[in-house]
C-alpha cells in the first residue's frame, strides 16, 4: 500500500514537472551549456545526459520559486568550467570534425576551380588550405565557448562570431599573395583526373549533408558557384556578371536561411506544446 502511494506521488510529481515550462533564462542557460561543452570537445551522449539532469533540476527549483542564480551561482562561466573540468575530453569529436572541416573547405575550392578548367595546386596552397581549416575550426570553437559562458548582447555576439571568419580570410588572402611570389612544387591534373576528384568531392558534400541532416553546405556550394557558371555563358560584361552573380548568391542563401529559420521556429513551438 505504501509503495503504491509513493508510486502515485512520484507519477504526480512527474506530471506536474512535464506541465511546467522552463523560463527563457533557464532554457538559454542549458543551450549555452551544451554549446560550451561541445566546443570543449566533450562527448555528445554525456552532454545530453548532463543537460537533461540540469533541466529536471531547474524545473524543480523554479517550481519552488528559486531563480537560476540560486542554482548555478552568480557566475555561469565558473559553473560551466567546473562541469567541463569534471568531464573527460572526447578526442573522437576532434578527430571527427577536423577532417570534415578540412574536406569541406577543400571541396569549395576544388569545385569552384573545376568550373574554370583542369585542377592545378601548389604545395603551399594545399598545406595552407589545411592550416586555414584548422585555424578556422579552432577559432569557431573558441568563440563558441566565449559566447556561451559570457553574457553579451546580440550585436557583440555577432561581431565576436565574425572574428574567426575575418582572421581566417585574412590568412587565406595572405596565403594567395605569398603563393604568387614564392613558387613551390605544383601538382597538375588532366581533365580526367580533375573530373574524378570533382566527383569524389561532390559525393563527399552530398554524403555529409545526409549525415548531418542539413543541406547548408550543399546550398552554399551551389549558391557560390552555380550562378557564376551559368552567367559565364551569357554576353554580359565581367563586372555585370560579378554583380548579378553576387546578388543571386546572397538571394539563394537568404532564401534557404529564411525557410530554415521558419522550420526551426515551428519546431520550437511544437516542442513547447
Amino acid at each position: 500500500m505504501l509503495i503504491e502511494l509513493l508510486d502515485k506521488k512520484q507519477k504526480g510529481m512527474m506530471g506536474i514537472m512535464e506541465q511546467h515550462q522552463l523560463s527563457d533564462q533557464s532554457k538559454k542557460f542549458i543551450d549555452d551549456l551544451r554549446l560550451y561543452l561541445f566546443s570543449s570537445g566533450k562527448n555528445d551522449q554525456e552532454i545530453n545526459e548532463i543537460a537533461e539532469e540540469l533541466e529536471v533540476h531547474l524545473i524543480e527549483a523554479e517550481m519552488h520559486g528559486k531563480s537560476l542564480e540560486q542554482i548555478v551561482g552568480a557566475s555561469p562561466k565558473e559553473y560551466m568550467m567546473n562541469i567541463s573540468n569534471e568531464m573527460k575530453a572526447d578526442y573522437k569529436v576532434w578527430a571527427k570534425y577536423i577532417p570534415l572541416i578540412v574536406m569541406g573547405t577543400m571541396s569549395f575550392l576544388i569545385l569552384g576551380d573545376l568550373l574554370q578548367g583542369p585542377l592545378s595546386y601548389s604545395l603551399l596552397q594545399i598545406i595552407g588550405t589545411i592550416l586555414f581549416s584548422m585555424m578556422f575550426i579552432g577559432g569557431v570553437f573558441m568563440t563558441f565557448r566565449y559566447v556561451a559562458s559570457n553574457r553579451v548582447s546580440r550585436v557583440k555576439e555577432f561581431l565576436i562570431m565574425l572574428l574567426p571568419v575575418l582572421i581566417s580570410m585574412i590568412f587565406f588572402v595572405g596565403l594567395l599573395a605569398v603563393d604568387s611570389f614564392y613558387k613551390t612544387p605544383t601538382i597538375d591534373f588532366n581533365w580526367l583526373g580533375s573530373i574524378v576528384i570533382g566527383f569524389i568531392v561532390f559525393s563527399f558534400v552530398v554524403l555529409f549533408s545526409i549525415w548531418s541532416k542539413t543541406a547548408v553546405m550543399l546550398v552554399i556550394l551551389i549558391a557560390l558557384h552555380l550562378p557564376t557558371f551559368i552567367l559565364s555563358f551569357t554576353s554580359f560584361g565581367e563586372e555585370v556578371r560579378l554583380i548579378i552573380g553576387m546578388a543571386i548568391t546572397y538571394l539563394l542563401i537568404g532564401i534557404y536561411l529564411f525557410f530554415e529559420f521558419k522550420k526551426l521556429k515551428r519546431k520550437k513551438v511544437t516542442d513547447n506544446e
